[in-house]
């Protein structure tokens, strides 16, 4: 699908407070279900959506030690809260308060992901936002992008062991009206 390509346009797309955006993957992170506000938000069709890979809305300007943080998380079945910048079809952006969760069947099989997305904390998104800004800056001076999310995630480490705190009490504390150093 082209959309990969579609370059950010630098608007931001915003969704109603009370609004969720509901996803649903397999344990590939293969898409198997979107609800309305999702479709509505990112701008596809369900036809277009379902079979891709959730990194259909990932955001180049969303650091890659984040998502590895929320991969690891999930890999060893564990939940996660995290705020992430997403993509639209046509390149606009939008922000949101994450919530995923591994999924089992009823025999208690691990079989995906469920993703519960809403509207971010006003107060915290100018501290996640310098928060990224950072790890992306930290991400961009290697030039082989493994490397580069190698020593993104030490900064997230470093910065979470300073505070003695994991990524999800990191970004509850971040809507307390705390500031950046004092929250880690």
């Amino acid at each position: 699908m082209a959309t990969h390509t579609t370059p950010p346009t630098g608007h931001e797309v915003m969704f109603a407070d009370e609004d969720i955006i509901v996803s649903k993957t397999d344990l590939r992170g293969v898409i198997t279900y979107a609800n309305d506000v999702f479709l509505k938000v990112a701008g596809y069709t369900e036809a277009e959506i379902l079979g891709q890979p959730h990194n259909l809305i990932r955001h180049p300007d969303m650091p890659r030690c984040v998502f590895k943080l929320l991969w690891d998380h999930l890999q060893a079945q564990k939940e996660i809260f995290a705020y992430v910048l997403n993509k639209a079809k046509n390149g606009d952006h939008y922000w949101v308060f994450a919530h995923v969760t591994p999924s089992y069947n009823p025999q208690g099989q691990h079989v995906g992901y469920h993703s519960s997305r809403r509207v971010p904390y006003s107060d915290a998104l100018p501290k996640v936002k310098e928060l990224y800004q950072q790890l992306r800056l930290e991400e961009k001076r290697h030039a082989d992008p493994r490397l580069g999310m190698q020593a993104g995630t030490r900064k997230l480490e470093e910065l979470l062991q300073t505070g003695k705190i994991d990524y999800s009490q990191f970004v509850f504390q971040l809507s307390q009206h705390t500031t950046l150093d004092a929250a880690v």
